[in-house]
C-alpha cells in the first residue's frame, strides 16, 4: 500500500528534523520543482501565548529582504487556521560550530574561506539596513557543498541608512562588541564586524579569545580587547585580527577596508549577485494580520477578567536571545555553549529562594561562599544528579541589562526537567 504524504500547499511533508520550545522543523519537498526545503511549524496559540507576534513577523520580513547566496533563504510563509508554516532553504551540512568541535580548529585557508563568505553575507545585510547582532558559529550553517549560510535573525535590527545608533543590549556575551555593553548606543555595523573577528579567531584557534568564569571579568577583558593569539597564527593573521578586535568602534576596521586587506584578498572570489529581487511581504502581512486580530481579541478578554498574569518561564520566553537549550548540551569541548543569568535581587535573597524551592522538592542543599550545590535522586532511585550554581556580584548592572527572577525560573525548569527524566529511568 502506497504511503500518502501530508501536503502543505505544494510541499510534501516528511520527517521531523528539529524541535525546539516553540516550533518543529519538518523536511519537505516542493512537488512542483523537487527542491528540498525545511518547514518551520509554529502553533498560533503558542505565538499568542508567548506574545511573539512582532518578533516573528520582524524576523521573517528581514529574512525576505536579505536574500543572498550565503544567507539561509526564506521562500514563503503559509498559514492554516491553527498553524504558521515558514518555508526555508534546506541546509543539510549542520552548524559550523559542530565542525570546529569535531576538528578542534580549522586551517588558515579554510578559515579564510568561511570568513570571506561571512563578510559577503554581513556586508549584504548592512547594505539593506539590517544588523544581525548575534553572529556566532552556532548561527552559521553549511550546505552540501560546504558553503556558509548565515541563519537566525531573531535578534536582528532593521534600520534606515544613516539612522540613529542602536541601544538594545543583546547577543552572546563572548561574541558581543565592547560598545554594546556600554549602554550608550552603538553602530550595528561595527558591532557585527567585531563578532566576525571573534568568529575568525575561534575558527583558527579552536577556542574563544575572551573567556572567563564570571561576567564582570569577561566584560573587562572585552572592553580592553585583552586577548592573545596562539603561536600558530601567522604574523599577517595576527595583524588582521587585531584590526578587527579594536575596542574603539570608530577606529575599528570597516568592511570595505577588510575587503582590501591582503590577508582577506587571498584566493577570494566575490559572490556574483543578480539584480535585486522584488521583495513581496504580502504573505507575511496576510498571515500576521489574521493572527494579530486574534491577539487583540485575546488581550481584550484577558483585560476584562483582570490584569495580565505572566509566569517566570513566559518572561524568559519573551527575553530575546535567552536560549535555554545550551544548558543541556553534552559537548565537552573548547568552544563552550554557555548561558548566564542576571538579577537585581541581592545574592543572599536569590540563594534563600533557591534553597526554599529545592528543599520543597526534596533536594539536599549545600551553600558556601555564594556557591550552591543541589543533589537529588529520582523517585525509583535509578539515577541521581547534581547542580552547582555560582553567583558573582556586580553593583554596576543597569536596568536595561537585568532580567528579573530569571534565576528562580531557571532553577525550577532545570530541576523539573532532569528530575522527570530520572524518574522515567
Amino acid at each position: 500500500m502506497k504511503k500518502v504524504r501530508r501536503k502543505i500547499g505544494k510541499y510534501e511533508v516528511g520527517r521531523t528534523i528539529g524541535e525546539g520550545t516553540f516550533a518543529k522543523v519538518k523536511f519537505a519537498r516542493n512537488s512542483e520543482t523537487g527542491e528540498s526545503v525545511a518547514i518551520k511549524v509554529m502553533a498560533k496559540t503558542t505565538i499568542l501565548q508567548h506574545r511573539m507576534v512582532e518578533q516573528i513577523k520582524r524576523e521573517i520580513s528581514i529574512m525576505k529582504i536579505v536574500r543572498h547566496p550565503n544567507i539561509v533563504r526564506l521562500h514563503e510563509v503559509l498559514a492554516s487556521q491553527t498553524k504558521i508554516y515558514i518555508i526555508l532553504e534546506f541546509v543539510m551540512g549542520g552548524e559550523l560550530y559542530d565542525k570546529i568541535v569535531q576538528l578542534g580548529k580549522l586551517s588558515e585557508n579554510e578559515s579564510r574561506h568561511y570568513f570571506q563568505q561571512l563578510i559577503d553575507a554581513v556586508d549584504h545585510c548592512h547594505r539593506k539596513g539590517v544588523y544581525h547582532r548575534d553572529l556566532k558559529p552556532e548561527n552559521l550553517l553549511l550546505d552540501a557543498y560546504g558553503n556558509l549560510k548565515v541563519s537566525d535573525f531573531g535578534l536582528s535590527a532593521l534600520t534606515k541608512q544613516g539612522a540613529d545608533l542602536l541601544h538594545t543590549t543583546c547577543g552572546t556575551p563572548n561574541y558581543v562588541a565592547p560598545e554594546v555593553l556600554s549602554n550608550r548606543g552603538y553602530d550595528g555595523a561595527a558591532a557585527d564586524v567585531w563578532s566576525c573577528g571573534v568568529i575568525l579567531y575561534v575558527l583558527m584557534a579552536g577556542y574563544l579569545p575572551f573567556e572567563e568564569a564570571d561576567l564582570p571579568t569577561l566584560y573587562r577583558r572585552i572592553n580592553a580587547a585583552e586577548f592573545v593569539c596562539p603561536f600558530w597564527f601567522s604574523a599577517d593573521t595576527k595583524s588582521f585580527i587585531q584590526k578587527i578586535l579594536d575596542p574603539n568602534p570608530k577606529t575599528r576596521v570597516k568592511i570595505e577596508e577588510i575587503r582590501k586587506d591582503p590577508w582577506f584578498k587571498k584566493n577570494y572570489f566575490p559572490v556574483k549577485l543578480g539584480e535585486d529581487e522584488q521583495v513581496n511581504l504580502d504573505d507575511v502581512r496576510a498571515v500576521f494580520d489574521d493572527i494579530e486580530d486574534q491577539y487583540v481579541s485575546e488581550r481584550s478578554e484577558i483585560t476584562e477578567g483582570g490584569p495580565l498574569i505572566m509566569n517566570a518561564f513566559e518572561m524568559i520566553a519573551l527575553s530575546q536571545g535567552l536560549n535555554l537549550s545550551p544548558l543541556f548540551d553534552r559537548h565537552q569541548d573548547y568552544v563552550k555553549r554557555q548561558t548566564r543569568f542576571v538579577s537585581r535581587k541581592p545574592a543572599k535573597v536569590i540563594i534563600s529562594s533557591i534553597e526554599a524551592v529545592a528543599e520543597s522538592m526534596g533536594l539536599k542543599v549545600h551553600s558556601r561562599n555564594y556557591k550552591v550545590r543541589l543533589e537529588g535522586v529520582s523517585a525509583n532511585r535509578v539515577g541521581q544528579f547534581a547542580v552547582v550554581l555560582e553567583f558573582s556580584i556586580n553593583s554596576k548592572l543597569t536596568e536595561e541589562s537585568v532580567l528579573e527572577i530569571v534565576v528562580q525560573a531557571f532553577l525550577l525548569f532545570f530541576i523539573r526537567k532532569f528530575y522527570f527524566c530520572l524518574s522515567l529511568g
